[in-house]
């Protein structure tokens, strides 16, 4: 298989993880709490996936400038695109409980919420084409982080769209095409960078970097705090653990 069609193909993995998740908030009743418990696990994983397979290995790849550029980069420009987004009705998107306002309470809000969520996507499958550029294969790590956080990041987001009185097609369509926007992403990612340079690689990993430091803080951990209270902090030590575990069992 053509490296950039396996990184199609593990972007594509990574996004039905949300569609998974979102099928199980909508056909079975899930605790909020176990949600929001899942959720800080799911973002202990991103923050231990970030600090060891993206920012250390940018650095050390491409070196400490660029890498510090672009993870700051990634981090205002998610946090700005975010705000335009919020105050469109996609604030509350992550939210499994009554936060998100329905299409009478703000018009375009659907709109603003599906593309908040494909912001929240785009970079993690960017990484995952990005990780098959040194001919190793995926990065294991990098995508048990995105697939164990999505299922939560799914579920929480479609309980709380479902409680706004959103549609199974609005629901799941949403997600069936962040997915394969996912895959396309990782796709389009390993193509382009390809016969990049390594400092060049370097910056537009830790560009994702910073967007999912910046997703991580902004959306994940306030759902995950708002039930699991002052359990989130273990929670997410547990997740950060179980992926640095995973990232060094074979070495």
């Amino acid at each position: 298989m053509p490296q950039w069609a396996e990184a199609g193909l593990w972007g594509l993995v990574g996004g039905i993880a949300l569609v998974l998740g979102a099928a199980v908030a909508w056909w079975v009743r899930v605790s909020r709490r176990v949600v929001a418990g899942i959720m800080a696990f799911g973002a202990g994983v991103l923050i231990s996936a970030l600090a060891f397979d993206l920012v250390d290995e940018a650095q050390h790849a491409g070196g400490l400038v660029p890498t510090a550029g672009g993870f700051l980069g990634g981090a205002a420009v998610y946090v700005a695109i975010n705000v335009l987004l919020a105050r469109r009705g996609a604030r509350h998107r992550k939210r499994s409980g009554g936060q998100q306002p329905s299409e009478q309470d703000t018009a375009g809000s659907g709109a603003a919420i599906a593309v908040g969520a494909l912001l929240d996507g785009i970079p993690e499958s960017v990484v995952l084409g990005v990780s098959l550029l040194g001919g190793g294969g995926v990065g294991i790590t990098v995508l048990a982080a995105v697939f164990i956080s999505n299922v939560p990041e799914g579920l929480s987001s479609a309980a709380g769209m479902k409680a706004a009185g959103r549609s199974a097609r609005y629901v799941f369509g949403v997600w069936s095409g962040i997915a394969v926007v996912s895959g396309a992403a990782a796709l389009f990612g390993n193509l382009l960078l390809r016969t990049a340079s390594p400092a060049t690689v370097a910056a537009i990993t830790a560009v994702a970097a910073g967007a999912i430091l910046a997703m991580i803080a902004d959306t994940m951990i306030p759902e995950a705090f708002e039930r699991t209270e002052l359990y989130t902090g273990l929670l997410a030590t547990i997740g950060f653990l179980t992926a640095f575990v995973i990232g060094h069992a074979g070495g």
